[in-house]
């Protein structure tokens, strides 16, 4: 995604620097309110107010950078009869609007399902949809792909 010249990157959490974990948990205390100032929730954390204001404008957990959009998920599903029915049904029942499905011819037993759902009235942030969908036991395997407005 480039705007403007900036561009942006989706990074698992244990390739974070520490600041830059530091700065999510401190701006989570702040959010929470369990800290009321920047100097309570820098100092909760053991981090410099500097490294703080450095990384706070740009850094955010993934499920704020998705709230009320369009998030595209790779599904790796065992040919079953009623396995795409029931994805569907638990993702149904979480909330989410679904947008598109594509999958592909099941070969050696296993199809891969792509959905775009849309996430804005969901009863869990996208982690819970996530966790929810790997819990179904013909689901292999789920990744997100991409997210967009």
């Amino acid at each position: 995604m480039d705007r403007q010249g900036e561009r942006f990157y989706l990074v698992k959490e244990d390739l974070l620097s520490e600041a830059m974990t530091k700065t999510l948990e401190a701006k989570e205390l702040l959010e929470s309110g369990k800290a009321k100032t920047v100097n309570q929730a820098v100092h909760s954390v053991d981090m410099s107010r500097s490294a703080f204001y450095k990384y706070r404008d740009g850094i955010f957990p993934f499920e704020t950078m998705v709230k009320e959009k369009i998030v595209s998920i790779s599904i790796h599903l065992e040919d079953r009869s009623g396995s795409l029915s029931s994805l569907l049904a638990v993702l149904a029942g979480l909330g989410c609007n679904i947008l598109t499905i594509h999958q592909t011819i099941p070969l050696q037993g296993k199809a891969n399902v792509t959905l775009s759902i849309e996430t804005a009235s969901a009863k869990e942030d996208i982690n819970g949809i996530l966790k929810s969908l790997e819990r179904l036991e013909h689901v292999k395997k789920v990744s997100i792909i991409g997210s967009g407005a």
